[in-house]
């Protein structure tokens, strides 16, 4: 199953719904074949001013190690170009996978939209 996703804007954070399967061989796509990887997602819409991410794992089914490598690509895409990208709501697989790699504290995750979309500006107020 390709991995799909659905974009909402909430104020100027972009969140992304992501479905299905985030692993090697899976594509981010509305349909098979397209080819467009989560960081060239991301990279599209900062190309349009998005800089706010907030990526809903939810969806996710799974995720191995190739998946976790597109979300720290995402991550590396949206911060070269001045922005952010949080998780929401990952599985326990998905949690244990960034707690193995350490990667739990390089991502900001959240359990709530509302609390991961305010994290934003509270990130900004400690910047200034």
């Amino acid at each position: 199953m390709a991995l799909t996703y659905h974009i909402r804007q909430i104020g100027d954070v972009t969140i992304l719904d992501l479905n299905g399967r985030l692993s090697l061989g899976e594509e981010l796509a509305f349909g098979p074949g397209s080819g467009v990887v989560l960081g060239e997602t991301v990279r599209e819409l900062s190309k349009k001013g998005q800089r706010k991410f907030v990526l809903n794992l939810a969806g996710l089914s799974y995720v191995d190690s190739s998946g976790v490598g597109q979300l720290v690509g995402a991550l590396t895409t949206a911060r070269n170009q001045g922005g952010d990208v949080k998780l929401l709501k990952p599985s326990r697989q998905i949690l244990d996978l960034l707690k193995t790699t350490k990667l739990d504290t390089v991502f900001d995750i959240h359990e709530d939209e509302a609390a991961a979309i305010q994290s934003f500006s509270k990130g900004a107020a400690a910047r200034a």
